[in-house]
């Protein structure tokens, strides 16, 4: 079965899209939506997992799904001062994190290494 992702957050939506579109090839599904409508989803059981990005990592990406789902399905993998390695990453896919802020300018940096943990 094919999981599908939620582009949620206030930033980089296309960027976003455009690196799992590169990365997943097809084995992964997301759906582009506000960050309210895109938490809602992983809420809902509509999508498997959540990706935002923000000036900060936690607060427009991430702000909606923490009230939604909760603190602790939730995880800040990039902010200004501090960027998740890829074992990091990982540790946080294996501890069943399913939603996952960062920053506008990491995009490049830790999605690919969460897209392939994802799939």
């Amino acid at each position: 079965m094919t999981k599908k992702i939620a582009i949620g957050g206030q930033l980089g939506k296309v960027e976003i899209e455009k690196v799992i579109t590169e990365i997943a090839g097809g084995q992964l599904e997301f759906v582009v939506k506000s960050d309210l409508d895109a938490a809602m989803a992983l809420k809902n059981g509509e999508v498997d997992y959540y990706v935002g990005a923000c000036e900060t990592g936690s607060g427009g990406a991430l702000a909606m799904a923490i009230a939604l789902v909760g603190a602790s399905h939730c995880v800040t993998i990039a902010s200004p001062s501090s960027v998740m390695t890829s074992d990091e990453i990982l540790e946080q896919v294996k501890n069943g994190k399913t939603a996952f802020g960062f920053t506008k300018n990491s995009i490049d940096q830790v999605l690919p290494v969460l897209i392939k943990a994802l799939i």
